[in-house]
């Protein structure tokens, strides 16, 4: 079907400001705390095609999300996918955008409408309902970032890359392996650069999430009263330890390269990583890519495309179960 019509920053003005020069120095300033290398490579970190970064608002998320932007390179890029999760509907499976442009406070990104009619012939896609999709941060909140990144590489040309949105709902490890097999000649081609959407652990009363555990063993998982100030017992660590080791252990299944590795944790877990199913459909496609490129056994520093994380943060520290705390984390994968 052919694309229509423009899809709003409906959360400009409260998630994020809707005035472009306030919010290019507030990018700016966010983007300017970030150190000059990063894991020892100067910035952009060249062939960093792929970034795993958060989607809350900015005075939450912003900071963090700095340290995946300045590693994201898009001198050559032609394409940049955004793949995020559903907050506002449940989706099975992925789902399209039906917009033929996304609006930022900055101006306008073209839809990837080849791309799109491309994955369309596949029958795998749904189409997003263009309520949701108006709707839906998970996809948005990125868009003034990758603008600012397009600027600081290109210049003010608005010859710039198309944008492929695509929505990632619930499956399971071989449904998630099935959508990478989809993905893979996107991640194979050099001129196609990815945004995975995420944050991290939700925990506590705004989220019905209380596990804790005391230790790394997560078999010994338990759930706290949701009794409000309830916490652990006082010779266990408070619970915003527990969140910092159970997002560590997200990150260490993440960086391992293996998609089955994180697929396990976040069954062993139950982590609410929103973001899950986008990052193991990218994990995946990247598993493959390895795999077809025979450096599968090869470490990060000599080939195999996986991600690395560069900055973990909070958004408070939590100590009983009247606090909420939301996780965010930044990588990028060399591929």
């Amino acid at each position: 079907m052919p694309l229509r019509g423009t899809r709003a920053a409906d959360h400009a003005g409260s998630w994020y400001t809707d005035d472009a020069d306030e919010l290019s120095d507030e990018l700016d300033l966010y983007l300017e705390k970030v150190p000059s290398t990063i894991d020892g490579h100067s910035l952009p970190i060249p062939n960093a095609r792929a970034i795993i970064a958060p989607h809350a608002g900015y005075q939450y998320s912003g900071p963090c999300a700095a340290w995946a932007y300045s590693s994201l390179d898009l001198r050559r890029a032609k394409r940049v996918f955004v793949l995020g999760p559903s907050h506002t509907y449940y989706l099975r499976g992925c789902a399209l955008t039906t917009f033929e442009k996304f609006a930022t406070p900055f101006g306008d990104f073209q839809v990837d409408a080849d791309v799109l009619a491309e994955l369309r012939q596949t029958g795998k896609f749904s189409e997003i309902p263009r309520h949701n999709d108006v709707r839906e941060h998970s996809l948005e909140m990125h868009l003034p970032y990758i603008w600012k990144i397009l600027e600081k590489t290109m210049g003010d040309s608005r010859e710039w890359p198309t944008l492929v949105p695509i929505m990632i709902g619930d499956g399971d490890g071989a449904a998630e392996r099935d959508f990478g097999q989809l993905l893979l000649p996107y991640f194979e081609d050099p001129d196609n650069a990815f945004v995975i959407s995420s944050d991290f652990c939700h925990w506590g009363r705004n989220f019905q999430y209380w596990q804790y555990c005391p230790g790394t063993d997560f078999t010994k998982i338990r759930s706290l009263s949701s009794r409000a100030g309830s916490r652990p017992e006082s010779s266990e660590p408070p619970i915003h330890e527990f969140i910092h080791t159970l997002d560590k252990a997200a990150f260490d299944a993440i960086e391992s390269g293996e998609q089955t590795n994180f697929v396990q944790y976040l069954h062993l877990t139950e982590n609410t990583v929103c973001g899950r199913h986008p990052i193991s459909v990218a994990m995946a496609a990247l598993g493959l890519l390895a795999d077809k490129s025979g450096s599968s056994t090869e470490s990060a520093s000599t080939g195999k495309p996986k991600f690395s994380f560069v900055r973990y943060e909070r958004s408070d520290l939590a100590k009983t179960t009247s606090d909420s705390s939301v996780s965010y984390g930044s990588a990028y994968a060399v591929f």
